[in-house]
């Protein structure tokens, strides 16, 4: 889930803190991906909703979307032209090759993961899809590989950036990355793009939540003025949406989030 937290240098965890995070982010990425291979056309919003809810019950914890700030759902469910935040609904029916983005956040313990991913509902993506469901997750990858001790959060986002803007989409810019580790928004922000000034320096036991959104067409955003949580683009274009959480080390970012998890039934 992307936010504002509050404008100041990031927090460096201890042993027991990073511990208790590594555990929460391996449940949340076991939810998530779980919740991908359930994506189905004919099913609505909701009935995902209610899926995540019992997944994340299985690994013991709880979800941290619930009731934050007044969400109402166990996760976020955005569709195709929603970039992030969407709510599960019973009357929004999935379709055969809608972008389905889900974000999840689990609190397990004093540790919290948060990951996201866009899968293409009924089976393979049309090729504008498949490419921008690509390059999202190409950006990710460059944004993580220049998450590095010694570096500033800018050089997250310009790397992001550039893999965006050779493909010939845009970054969202209003909504952006963050720390995240015991609570679910920590400083620092970390946007998709080259900011001033650059954001703090990495340091090893930061743990961060980096999330590129991506859109096919303009970065601009709206707010839904009904349920004020979906956030759509302004001109109705696609958009995707992948998020890992990062630990920085003395070495490489270590993926927290990553597709090697365990089962929790």
């Amino acid at each position: 889930m992307t936010g504002r937290p509050p404008r100041r240098c990031g927090i460096v965890h201890t042993a027991a803190e990073i511990a208790a995070i590594r555990e929460a982010a391996r449940a949340t990425a076991w939810v998530r991906d779980g919740l991908c291979g359930m994506v189905q056309p004919g099913m609505t919003t909701l009935d995902l909703d209610r899926m995540a809810g019992e997944l994340i019950r299985q690994t013991g914890g709880r979800s941290a979307f619930l009731g934050y700030h007044g969400f109402p759902g166990q996760v976020c469910i955005s569709v195709n032209d929603e970039v992030v935040h969407g709510i599960g609904r019973a009357d929004r029916v999935l379709q055969p090759g809608d972008l389905v983005s889900l974000d999840v956040g689990v609190r397990l313990g004093i540790g919290v993961g948060d990951t996201a991913a866009t899968v293409c509902a009924g089976g393979a993506p049309g090729p504008l899809q498949e490419r921008l469901l690509l390059v999202t997750s190409e950006s990710l990858a460059a944004g993580i590989g220049a998450a590095r001790a010694g570096r500033d959060v800018c050089e997250i986002g310009c790397a992001v950036e550039r893999v965006v803007k050779a493909a010939g989409f845009r970054v969202v810019r209003d909504f952006v990355g963050h720390g995240c580790g015991t609570e679910l928004h920590e400083p620092p922000e970390v946007p998709n793009f080259a900011m001033k000034p650059r954001g703090p320096v990495l340091k090893p036991g930061m743990v961060l939540a980096i999330e590129p959104m991506v859109n096919i067409g303009t970065e601009r955003v709206t707010v839904d003025p009904g349920d004020r949580w979906t956030v759509r683009t302004a001109d109705g274009g696609l958009s995707a949406h992948f998020e890992h959480l990062v630990l920085i080390t003395e070495q490489e970012a270590e993926i927290l989030t990553c597709p090697k998890t365990p089962a929790f039934e």
